[in-house]
């Protein structure tokens, strides 16, 4: 049996690789939470399926199987960027406002949410419709179209004012920010999200359709049922009247926390699971990619087995009975090995002939092509036959 040499699994890591690991996962934490808030969740699934089957390929040395997926890895970023240009393009917008935007939000007045709050009951309860969109740190500009440009303080008789029937800007909706109302009687693209919109209006596919694509809160009045909805992160849900103080405080308090320190602790508990999970893969691109990809050379005992020997002859002695093969190659291309695979074999029907020494070559070797074989000793070995014992039934014939 092949004796598996030891590897070392855990190898040395620098400060430079601990803050690569670190900028890897905030990278891909970005991506998980755009694929929670869009709906590439799916599109995601697909990848990593074929991800998975294209390594059991290679383990299994399916080449034809191998082959056809790393061309579709080929082709990969092409796919992306066809399939997700909107998303892709928001998300670089995020890190442009991220990266250049050193002015600190004002903070959230509280009495502004209970405003809203009251104006939001007392618009429900006539059935009088409503929309209001509570930017958070994404840019709207992009998504909004039309409207009043208003800097004008947040209060029950301007939204009500806003929002009366007569008005000519009551279809729109109303933009908040910082506790000022900004734009009123504004466009926001619609929805196609069939199976949340189907039993909902125009106001409702709007605010689902700006949530999808930026982090802002928005609030719905529906003048047909008299009730308040939510629209965040791509979801539509009903909003019980009691609890739209808490629901836009909370919000504000995610978006824009009042202390640093708390800050910075509650965006370590949110959403914790995906950054545990970015981290984890982050660690394990690392260890594939980086030491992985570093030449180190392993050497294998290797039994040495003979093939097509003739059915007159068996095998008296074998020397010597395995070979010392010595393989480099990239540390990633060993974590798999089954080093039973590797086999050393000679011709057997040579020995007919006589032949009794046989040299070993590269060609007597079995061994996955992404190895090369650096050493091979002894360089050849000898077989020593003898006449089978011949069965009665043969001693008949």
């Amino acid at each position: 049996m092949n004796e598996s040499p030891f590897i070392n699994p855990f190898p040395a890591i620098t400060i430079s690789e601990v803050i690569d690991i670190f900028v890897v996962a905030v990278l891909l934490y970005t991506a998980v939470v755009w694929a929670q808030r869009t709906r590439a969740a799916l599109v995601v699934r697909g990848i990593l399926v074929f991800g998975g089957i294209y390594i059991i390929a290679r383990y299994l040395d399916l080449q034809m199987t191998a082959w056809i997926f790393q061309g579709f890895f080929a082709i990969f970023l092409i796919i992306i960027v066809v399939i997700f240009q909107e998303e892709l393009r928001r998300i670089f917008e995020q890190l442009a406002v991220w990266s250049f935007n050193f002015k600190k939000t004002r903070p959230f007045r509280a009495e502004s949410g209970d405003v809203i709050a009251r104006t939001l009951t007392d618009l429900a309860r006539n059935k009088t419709g409503a929309l209001i969109v509570i930017r958070g740190k994404d840019p709207l500009e992009r998504h909004i179209t039309g409207g009043i440009a208003l800097d004008g303080k947040v209060s029950a008789p301007l939204l009500r004012s806003i929002f009366d029937p007569h008005s000519p800007g009551h279809d729109g909706a109303v933009l908040v920010e910082n506790g000022q109302i900004t734009r009123f009687a504004a466009h926001l693209p619609l929805s196609k999200d069939v199976a949340q919109t189907a039993q909902v209006g125009t106001r409702h596919s709007a605010a689902l359709g700006l949530a999808e694509l930026c982090d802002a809160l928005c609030l719905v009045v529906s003048e047909e049922r008299g009730t308040v909805s939510l629209a965040r992160d791509g979801r539509l849900q009903p909003l019980d009247l009691q609890h739209i103080t808490s629901i836009i405080d909370a919000f504000y308090q995610e978006k824009f926390p009042n202390q640093v320190s708390k800050g910075y602790s509650l965006q370590f508990r949110q959403n914790w699971m995906a950054k545990a999970v970015s981290l984890s893969l982050a660690f394990g691109f690392w260890y594939i990619l980086v030491p992985g990809s570093k030449t180190i050379s392993v050497n294998y005992k290797i039994p040495v087995s003979v093939e097509h020997l003739p059915a007159d002859l068996q095998i008296q002695e074998l020397q010597p009975a395995e070979v010392s093969a010595t393989f480099n190659g990239p540390r990633r291309a060993f974590y798999l090995l089954d080093a039973a695979k590797i086999k050393v074999t000679v011709d057997g029907t040579l020995t007919e002939s006589g032949r009794r020494t046989f040299n070993i070559s590269e060609q007597n070797i079995r061994y996955p092509k992404d190895l090369t074989l650096e050493e091979l000793s002894p360089s050849s070995i000898r077989v020593s036959v003898k006449k089978a014992p011949r069965t009665p039934a043969s001693d008949k014939s």
